[in-house]
């Protein structure tokens, strides 16, 4: 029987113990099921990309292991080689593997926007996501200052490519579409991320 989602929320916290990292895989996993259901595609298999991606982040917290070892361990755990090459495909520079599913790509695109939305939440006074709107992340990402270690070029290319993999299903889409669908599904989980305004 293939692992599914429930088998990554184990893994993710059976390696996983920096509650911050585990809020980073949950804001991914949250665009994640959010492009499932627009392009109706597997929204189980998606999440669980999202949540599973940087599972060994903390045992492997440098670019020349992560992912590369973490993939090693989903192998050994019985993980099929789909979902394995959709984990190493997220960093391809340090992998060599590139995107080639829908689910590749949308995952590329989903990882770093959550790191500037959490950013932008954690500033505002009531420290709430559900307070944020697109025009603030907006004005965040031309401060190239602000949360200097997401890179919104890369960013941009991994939308770029995202939408031209969706085809005509994603027609029009633009960067800005793609960055509110992210805080729409972010702001869905306000609570799970701990930006509900309990830091305030």
């Amino acid at each position: 029987m293939s692992k599914g989602y429930q088998d990554a929320l184990e893994i993710v916290h059976e390696f996983t113990k920096n509650p911050n990292f585990v809020k980073h895989m949950l804001a991914v996993e949250a665009g994640m099921r959010a492009y499932a259901q627009k392009l109706g595609e597997d929204e189980e298999l998606w999440a669980t990309a999202g949540i599973l991606h940087d599972f060994d982040w903390e045992i492997h917290p440098t670019l020349d292991e992560h992912p590369v070892k973490g993939a090693e361990l989903l192998r050994e755990r019985g993980w099929d080689e789909e979902m394995v090459r959709t984990v190493l495909s997220h960093y391809p520079s340090g992998t060599g593997v590139e995107p080639e599913r829908l689910v590749d790509f949308g995952l590329t695109a989903c990882d770093e926007i959550t790191g500037l939305i959490t950013a932008t939440a954690l500033v505002r006074p009531s420290k709430d996501i559900r307070d944020v709107r697109l025009k603030s992340v907006k004005k965040k990402w031309k401060d190239r200052s602000f949360a200097a270690g997401v890179d919104r070029e890369h960013v941009a290319a991994a939308v770029e490519a995202f939408i031209a993999a969706a085809g005509p299903a994603l027609e029009g889409w633009d960067l800005w579409q793609h960055v509110d669908l992210a805080l729409q599904a972010m702001q869905g989980i306000a609570t799970e991320l701990g930006l509900d305004g309990r830091l305030a």
